[in-house]
């Protein structure tokens, strides 16, 4: 059946796929209605097509399957409409003045002659003509997003991908769905291909051939960081994808991969024996990478400077002894275009870096303490007494729509107004900011990357501390000897045991480091709340919110994500006062701890620094933050970040948070906490290896607790496997070091 009304009060809403209940005022009579809407707006006249149910919960509603929006045609209900904020500068007096004036003629003055509005006090004919504009753009994104949502694809969604084409959408979609995959980050193919299915394209398309070879090289990058893949193994990743034989299609592949590298947007180039295909992008990323680390390398060569009397200094200032390895680091450091210092925890990396910055002030040399993550550059700045930013805070956000070539403000044409960069916490640090980060350094300017070369390689794509090290071409000094350990502390020493192959310690004989044995998951998940909730703040007296739970895994019982669920019931169930938005398959709730799980660039932000408030843009992968406010109307979402950064989402963007009760060791990277819980359980030998469990146990400043299975951990401990990235910096490297020597002979 169907009934057609004005929406009078929005009781539930899911932003990320629609979902919502509100009353309709139907003939005069309250209707609660449940179903998908793009937008709900009170005060919109709706006709819905669909069925009353009996709700053993909520008794008789309305569940429609469909629905179109009707513009209202009574007095009253037009100047509702025009009130309900759905079209920007068009408040209750406002819309009230404009129905005085053309009454049933509003909707279409405002459509077809929008300029007469200026005929109505207070509007002038720039804002007639903006009013009239919004209102018809407001009419094609809800045809557009109505049109997309009978393919599945969520409210959210849709509203990304008409930001991108616009009023272009129906059509694009319509003649060629798999330009989605190219264009619209979040859309994979099986989506595109599900709509082009429904479409009738044929199976074997160049169009679909194409999407399907680009998704696949896509998700090798995103999913395990190479930035490269062999040609045979792609076209047979995505022959698997597609279903079609590549080999026996071998004419379709072709075309479609030549189309790609036609348009720039892969490259196919001969990689000693075999051929590779690349993102165009990531090609420039590492050659930028290559080409100015040699420059910078062997830009200094002749300069050599003695340090042994400044380094006395400071062993007599610090009263500190360094050993010789250290001395040598901080020499070569000093004397080098470009340097590298690795070591693990304890080994002195931060006494060094503090050394090397005395000798660059005594020198009267500008630097700058750099570092992936908030939380790393806080720890550097702790550490060394002195300023450090993010990698992203130091670039600057340009503002405006810009391309990523000039998305920052510092780059090859303006760059950094400094004579050192030090780089902490460099092994999480991605080829795409590390490229952004090379080309806002100065011709003249030292570089030095510190790190730990036995965690986990970064998130993002790349391999960009290992290919620098294996290209032999950088100064490199590795730390081995263990300085910093204080009495019955077993964190670094387990650590150590550990990268070496050993098991750990686990007597719990120590006051940092514990293992609490359990069987089954059901315990170990129950044991890691009640250790988050309660054990560990009576035994510590840190704040829950100071215990941090990293998994392995984010998929099963001790996963991230039913971990996060039960976490979050026990440290911020639901009550009156706080506001639950579903967005996907997550709860947020007013308190929660979220992470920010890609990087946005156009989020702004602002902080409080003393009577100053700052303001900048920019919310980055790993950023960690509490939930301040739900609004349940709009979805918005503020997020106040650990470092002060309060962070206005728009419902759009929401979709980019996830709890973070518990997160993957892979996700803590660059980040310490004080006390860190570990599962220990069995799972995939790819995924539970040895630097994973090292990364894990090195995020911890003052505990390790790991709940699970001795048996589990020993495996770990024992899997030496490393996951193989495809990646170009290394031969790159060695390249563009052979012809930059030319020129300086």
């Amino acid at each position: 059946m169907q009934i057609e009304g004005t929406v009078e009060e929005i009781i539930f809403r899911n932003d990320a796929n629609g979902y919502t209940v509100f009353i309709l005022d139907f003939k005069s009579t309250p209707v609660v209605c449940v179903g998908k809407l793009i937008n709900a707006n009170i005060g919109e006249n709706l006709s819905l097509e669909g069925e009353y149910v009996n709700n053993a919960k909520y008794g008789y509603q309305f569940a429609f399957t469909s629905y179109e929006i009707v513009l209202p045609t009574t007095l009253a209900g037009i100047e509702k409409y025009l009130a309900s904020g759905l079209i920007k500068g068009v408040g209750p007096v406002t819309a009230r003045n404009i129905v005085n004036h053309f009454k049933e003629q509003t909707f279409d003055i405002i459509e077809m002659s929008p300029s007469s509005l200026a005929e109505v006090r207070n509007i002038s004919i720039k804002k007639a003509l903006e009013i009239g504009e919004k209102f018809k753009e407001l009419k094609k994104l809800q045809n557009t997003v109505m049109f997309l949502q009978k393919y599945n694809i969520t409210t959210n969604m849709s509203l990304k991908i008409y930001d991108i084409y616009g009023d272009k959408t129906v059509d694009i979609v319509k003649n060629n769905p798999y330009r989605l995959v190219e264009d619209v980050q979040g859309i994979g193919f099986l989506t595109a291909d599900k709509i082009a299915q429904t479409i009738g394209i044929p199976h074997n398309s160049e169009y679909r051939v194409r999407a399907g070879i680009l998704h696949t090289l896509n998700s090798a990058v995103e999913k395990t960081g190479n930035t490269f893949l062999p040609k045979v193994m792609l076209l047979a990743q995505a022959s698997k994808l597609l279903e079609l034989d590549h080999v026996a299609n071998e004419e379709l592949f072709a075309s479609a991969l030549d189309s790609l590298t036609l348009d720039k947007t892969l490259l196919v180039m001969w990689q000693e024996e075999y051929e590779i295909v690349m993102p165009s992008k990531y090609y420039f990323y590492e050659s930028s990478v290559a080409q100015k680390l040699a420059l910078l390398n062997c830009s200094q060569i002749t300069r050599k400077q003695d340090v042994e009397e400044a380094i006395k200094h400071f062993e007599e200032k610090f009263a500190i002894q360094f050993h010789e390895e250290q001395k040598n680091a901080i020499t070569t450091a000093i004397n080098s275009g470009v340097s590298v210092i690795t070591g693990g925890p304890g080994t002195g990396k931060t006494t060094i870096v503090k050394c090397i910055i005395e000798i660059l002030r005594q020198n009267d040399q500008r630097f700058m303490l750099l570092a992936p993550t908030g939380r790393a550059s806080k720890r550097l700045a702790d550490s060394t007494g002195e300023e450090a930013k993010t990698i992203h805070r130091a670039l600057e956000i340009a503002n405006g729509e810009l391309s990523s070539s000039s998305r920052f403000v510092y780059n090859e044409n303006n760059p950094f107004k400094t004579d050192c960069v030090i780089v902490d916490e460099v092994s999480m640090v991605d080829v795409s900011v590390m490229s952004h980060l090379c080309k806002a350094l100065p011709r003249d300017c030292k570089l030095i990357l510190v790190g730990d070369k036995d965690q986990l390689p970064s998130v993002g794509a790349g391999n960009v501390l290992d290919d620098i090290i294996k290209s032999g071409l950088i100064n490199l000094s590795m730390l081995t000897k263990i300085y910093r350990q204080s009495d019955n502390s077993l964190i670094i020493t387990n650590a150590h045991l550990i990268n070496a192959g050993k098991m750990p310690f686990i007597d719990n004989s120590s006051k940092d480091f514990f293992f609490e044995e359990h069987e089954d998951l059901e315990s170990i998940k129950n044991s890691i709340v009640q250790m988050v909730t309660k054990r560990l703040p009576k035994f510590t007296g840190l704040e829950s919110s100071q215990i941090q739970v990293l998994a392995p895994l984010k998929a099963g019982v001790c996963g991230i994500d039913n971990l996060n669920r039960a976490l979050q019931e026990a440290l911020n169930p639901p009550a009156i006062a706080k506001v639950d938005l579903i967005v996907g398959e997550s709860v947020f709730r007013t308190g929660d701890k979220v992470m920010q799980t890609a990087n946005n660039y156009g989020l702004v932000w602002k902080k409080k620094v003393g009577f100053i408030e700052e303001e900048g843009e920019g919310v980055f992968n790993g950023d960690i933050g509490f939930i301040e406010l739900i609004d349940y109307q709009t979805g918005e979402v503020v997020v106040m970040f650990e470092d002060g950064r309060r962070c206005l989402y728009p419902r759009t963007e929401v979709s980019q948070l996830s709890l973070a009760y518990a997160i993957t060791i892979h996700k803590s990277q660059g980040s310490e906490f004080d006390v860190v819980i570990i599962p220990s359980i069995g799972g995939p030998n790819m995924i539970l290896t040895r630097n994973l469990i090292y990364t894990g146990v090195t995020r911890a400043k003052k505990m390790v607790v790991l709940v699970g299975q001795q048996q589990s951990l020993k495996r770990m401990v024992s899997n030496n496997y490393t996951v193989q990235r495809f990646t170009l910096l290394k031969k790159l490297l060695i390249e563009a070091d052979k012809k930059i020597r030319l020129l300086y002979e």
